[in-house]
């Protein structure tokens, strides 16, 4: 099936690509920007609010692309930024907020919830393991270049 080591990367790679893929069409089926969805995402997973750091941090978006989308959600009455100590911020969901994201974000999370259904807890936390080990490992790699 596969040859070589660089077959092997290949094939990761496929894969992740894919994955992000399926959350672009979640979000175009959904008709928000990938970057919406993703802090819609972010706030919803966490309790109608999140702060604007671990957004940034977790995202791997631009920041810039980010405050856009956080802009635009405030013009829509979605979201609203608290200050919290000093610089920090937190993205809080208004009423409206709460809503569109039971259409949106919450659809999405539903869809990954049962996605997993079928997958023991074993296999679950088997995945989890490989894709943390190979981030660490990856992150590594990465800070020697």
């Amino acid at each position: 099936m596969f040859d070589t080591l660089h077959d092997r990367i290949s094939r990761i790679n496929c894969l992740t690509e894919d994955i992000d893929s399926l959350y672009h069409q979640a979000a175009l089926k959904l008709g928000v920007s990938d970057s919406v969805l993703f802090i819609l995402y972010m706030i919803f997973i966490r309790g109608e609010r999140c702060f604007l750091y671990d957004i940034y941090k977790s995202s791997g978006i631009s920041k810039q692309t980010i405050n856009s989308a956080i802009r635009k959600l405030e013009i829509e009455e979605i979201v609203y930024l608290e200050k919290h100590n000093g610089k920090s911020k937190i993205v809080c969901l208004t009423e409206k907020g709460k809503s569109y994201a039971t259409r949106t974000a919450a659809k999405l999370y539903e869809a990954e919830c049962s996605a997993f259904r079928d997958w023991s807890e074993e296999e679950i936390d088997f995945y989890l393991h490989l894709i943390e080990k190979h981030n660490s490992s990856l992150r590594n790699q990465i800070e020697k270049l």
